[in-house]
């Protein structure tokens, strides 16, 4: 194991083994009986030292190669996997002029992070449970008289869903969005949560 994890002419290997056996491990074994005694107390400190440092440095190997293993695994299982097997079907809407108090009350009405917005005839933003916490909460906004149009977000980042799941977590990093309205050949058909990416992962984890 040892040798597998360092390497077969790695430093760390032959100080591991100097430090497990000392200099007395190259002598004969007369040598080492006769010398038994007189061994330097500093230079067992010196060896013990060796021999931790050699063994914090195979289990951080070992942790690293854990992960490298893990990492290919999950790659190799999510391949092929399409953002419209892990969205959410249910696509929940509000309209611009309706106060954010009723918007956060839909929001856990239906047990969801994000409301598209609309104006009677098409879609214009998003808002999130987070634009409720930043924008409306930190800035004291009145939940009574603010309406949704001047919290949402104008900007509305979709994904098609035949795109990898991948995509969807790369274009999540890129923009800073929890979620992304799916669509299919331009029509908003769902939606992507982080959410929905964790239980993604987990599922495949689990095959």
């Amino acid at each position: 194991m040892l040798s597998d994890t360092f390497g077969a002419a790695s430093e760390e290997l032959e100080a591991y083994h100097y430090a497990k056996l000392g200099e007395t491990g190259l002598l004969p074994e007369e040598a080492q009986e006769a010398g038994m005694h007189s061994t330097d107390r500093e230079s067992l400190h010196q060896r013990k030292q060796v021999l931790e440092s050699c063994l914090a440095q195979l289990e951080l190997k070992r942790a690293a190669r854990v992960g490298r293993d893990w990492r290919r695994t999950v790659g190799e299982r999510i391949d092929g996997r399409t953002v419209a097997e892990f969205m959410s079907k249910d696509v929940r809407s509000v309209h611009k002029g309706a106060l954010i108090k009723e918007a956060g009350r839909l929001l856990q009405k239906w047990r969801i992070g994000s409301l598209l917005v609309d104006d009677g005839s098409r879609y214009i933003g998003i808002i999130t449970d987070t634009d409720l916490s930043r924008k409306a909460v930190a800035k004291g906004l009145d939940p009574n008289s603010t309406t949704v149009l001047a919290c949402m977000s104008k900007s509305i980042v979709t994904i098609e869903d035949s795109e990898p799941i991948k995509e969807a977590l790369r274009l999540m990093k890129k923009e800073g969005i929890r979620h992304l309205p799916v669509t299919e050949d331009g029509t908003i058909i769902g939606v992507l949560s982080v959410g929905d990416l964790l239980r993604a992962y987990q599922r495949i984890l689990e095959l």
